[in-house]
């Protein structure tokens, strides 16, 4: 499991230990802080699966600076209860911060602590906070993980206010189809709460904590799919509410009012979105009856996802432009630059023009103009006469005839090309129809509007092959009209493998699913020429990306299409 600690993660830079400190520092100030392993009981007071199996092992008396497996320096301690602590630390191989939970290797929990950590590295999955080892050395047991400097809290997102219904749409889509696939691998997180679920500075939405939190404070279900799944459903209706779904105050969050019960997010807030109400109530499966009004209850993470793919799809929010100044003439636009600026009532002296030129030597410059023009135009009517007599002569014979038809043999005059016409895109959106429906919908201009050093990018992943989560994400771009497509020419930031896809040219409207889309062209490269094998006709064309290329910046894998042309 030690060398698991080079996989997902980010690549190392080349920075000296000096500044590696302060950069772990700097991400305590930047949003670590945030990140703390906030995982206390005292926030916790719905917790139904908690149990009572706290080892009676004192934590380890480690220190900052203290060093494990010679490689970890532990810089703070952010938890210590409960038999154990957890640090942030600095990976000094990789030189990067990373989080660490210890405990004794007597503890009551170490073995199930251990093999929770291997579980859940083997999993593997980018929506998961990672972790990167786990290790039994020196009387210790401790556990390492991701930490994310980027990445802020659901905690702390809430305590200004609810979630947009855009925001909450997708925290719910991510989480949900995240622990689907967990609970599909045998594993369960079971302390599921605002502070296990993080935003990351791309808008992804991720997971800590799987299996670990839950084997650390001893933890169990007998029905991990449906305590997951509730526990989904009260993170959905504190992000629509500012809410806490049961009478007890926890993680900043106030309570529902004693004695009411449990009631719809929509009738504790006005404005909510109706279908994501009903979706956290068919989560909140108590005791096995639904809250719900109408719906049947969700009590796995997988009929979750269903009943979110049954949801009509919530877009984002239309991006708001700030209006320009009113436009104001300057002084020098107005002719005043460099000028004394006149006083109000005074009578300002016409500036008499100067006299047109009257000396001798203007006199001379007159007739010296003069002269060369009536010779220009002596010399142009010459070469006129020339040119008609000329021309004249040519047609004398009467037998000669003269023809433009390109079809005579002895023409050896080679032919140009006819170059095809641009079409203009009148539309274009975001396609990833096999994650969570949306890739950065509000850069999508930045693909065709003509300027290279704009760009729409995708999300970032771990992998080249968009992590294995996913065969490819794309553009749909629009023509407006069934027209000849001969060629399309897409410039991307990094060599990128693409597809061209087409819809049906008799297409009514813009098709949504990736089957109704024909392979006609593909390619790799940074400028990529796609020319369909056969005539094509076409209103909706699919620029689908199924490779990314690295990008230097970060060692990430993410697609940036710079510009998109269409030509007939």
């Amino acid at each position: 499991m030690a060398e698991r600690s080079t996989a997902a993660v980010d690549v190392a830079d080349n920075s000296d230990e000096a500044s590696l400190t302060a950069q772990a520092d700097q991400s305590t100030a930047d949003g670590v802080a945030k990140n703390r392993e906030r995982d206390t009981d005292s926030d916790e007071v719905q917790e139904s699966t908690r149990t009572d199996g706290s080892g009676k092992t004192s934590p380890p008396e480690l220190h900052s600076g203290h060093k494990l497996a010679r490689r970890y320096r532990l810089e703070e301690c952010v938890t210590r209860l409960d038999g154990f602590s957890s640090w942030r630390a600095v990976d000094e191989k990789l030189r990067r911060a990373v989080g660490v939970h210890i405990l004794p290797a007597d503890h009551s929990r170490a073995r199930s602590v251990l093999a929770a950590a291997r579980s859940s590295a083997l999993l593997g999955d980018p929506r998961f906070v990672q972790v990167l080892d786990a290790v039994e050395e020196n009387d210790l047991v401790y556990v390492v993980h991701e930490w994310l400097p980027d990445a802020t809290e659901l905690t702390t997102l809430l305590a200004s206010g609810p979630l947009e219904p855009y925001d909450a749409y997708q925290m719910v889509s991510q989480v949900s189809s995240a622990m689907a696939a967990a609970h599909r691998e045998g594993l369960a997180h079971l302390r599921l709460n605002p502070n296990a679920v993080l935003r990351a500075s791309t808008g992804q939405w991720r997971i800590r904590g799987l299996a670990v939190n839950a084997a650390l404070r001893g933890a169990a279900s007998d029905t991990p799919q449906r305590t997951d799944t509730e526990a989904i459903g009260a993170l959905l209706y504190a992000a629509l509410t500012q809410r806490w779904p049961y009478e007890n105050d926890a993680y900043g969050l106030s309570g529902l009012p004693k004695d009411i019960g449990l009631i719809a997010p929509d009738q504790v807030r006005a404005g909510v979105h109706r279908g994501l109400s009903e979706l956290s109530m068919r989560a909140l499966v108590n005791d096995g009856a639904t809250a719900s009004r109408h719906e049947s209850p969700c009590t796995t993470p997988e009929e979750l996802v269903k009943a979110i793919g049954e949801m009509p799809r919530i877009r984002p929010p239309e991006p708001a432009f700030t209006a320009p100044p009113e436009y104001q003439r300057t002084s020098y636009q107005q002719g005043t630059y460099g000028r004394q600026a006149p006083h109000p009532g005074a009578t300002q002296p016409v500036v008499t023009p100067p006299p047109p030129l009257q000396s001798r030597t203007g006199q001379a410059l007159k007739w010296a103009v003069s002269a060369l023009l009536i010779a220009a135009l002596g010399l142009g009517s010459w070469q006129l006469a020339d040119a008609l007599m000329d021309q004249g002569g040519k047609n004398e014979d009467p037998g000669q005839t003269q023809t433009n038809d390109g079809n005579d043999g002895n023409d050896k005059s080679p032919k140009k090309p006819a170059s095809g016409k641009p079409i203009t895109i009148s539309g274009a959106r975001d396609f990833d129809p096999f994650s969570d429906q949306t890739e950065k919908p509000s850069d999508i201009g930045k693909a065709y509007d003509n300027s290279t050093a704009t760009y729409w990018q995708t999300d970032f992943y771990l992998s080249a092959d968009f992590g294995r989560l996913k065969p490819g994400v794309g553009i749909i771009l629009d023509l407006g009209k069934t027209q000849q497509v001969g060629k399309v020419t897409v410039t991307f930031v990094g060599d990128t493998s693409v597809e061209l896809r087409s819809a049906s040219a008799d297409a009514g409207s813009e098709p949504t699913s990736f089957d109704a889309y024909t392979k006609v062209a593909e390619g790799t490269g940074t400028t990529v020429e796609l020319k369909p094998g056969k005539s094509l006709k076409s209103r909706y064309l699919l620029v689908w990306l199924t490779d990314l290329p690295i990008q230097a910046d970060d060692g990430k894998w993410r697609g940036r299409v710079a510009d998109i042309k269409v030509t007939s």
